[in-house]
């Protein structure tokens, strides 16, 4: 990806949306020795950052950073604004509406997404699912950390189902 093609900067963002699923996945897991997490959302409640090195064919590998801060809304629904910051580019905000659906089970919107995100909890990780333009779509799986504070993400992109992409990183809360 280059600073000079607007057109692909969908393909790589996604990759940051790893912290929600990190965080998301961290306070499951972490919590399953301690007791079921009732509500893994708050995780991103107040700061947190996610770090992560993405590639994508054809281009130089590139570190993705970004500080989010959110909150949980009177239904229960986590409000997420990310200021992301990759190496070539301008700095740039994605907005995150999450809630969940049922036990395991979330939904709701991000700003480049096209259409809904899904999130399901899959033994003990969350994996993150998505489309962007240019028929992209978005897997991202979130391993929580023993600390509970923090999650490994893992992150696939494709392209007409073909893997274009990957990106590994951490999340964690400030």
């Amino acid at each position: 990806m280059t600073s000079q093609d607007p057109g692909q900067r969908h393909h790589c963002p996604l990759l940051t949306v790893v912290p929600i699923a990190l965080a998301l996945a961290t306070l499951s897991t972490s919590a399953a020795t301690a007791g079921r997490l009732t509500d893994p959302l708050r995780f991103f409640e107040g700061r947190t950052e996610s770090v992560s090195t993405v590639k994508v064919i054809a281009k130089k590998p590139f570190l993705s950073r970004s500080i989010g801060r959110g909150e949980i809304g009177p239904d229960g629904s986590l409000h997420l604004v990310q200021r992301v910051e990759e190496e070539g580019k301008p700095p740039f905000d994605r907005r995150w509406r999450i809630h969940r659906v049922a036990p395991g089970r979330f939904s709701g919107t991000m700003s480049e997404a096209k259409g809904p995100v899904t999130v399901e909890e899959v033994g003990g990780r969350y994996r993150f699912r998505f489309k962007m333009g240019g028929s992209v779509s978005v897997e991202q799986l979130l391993t929580p950390m023993p600390d509970g504070k923090s999650a490994r993400s893992k992150t696939i992109i494709r392209k007409l189902g073909i893997t274009v992409g990957h990106s590994e990183g951490m999340v964690r809360r400030l």
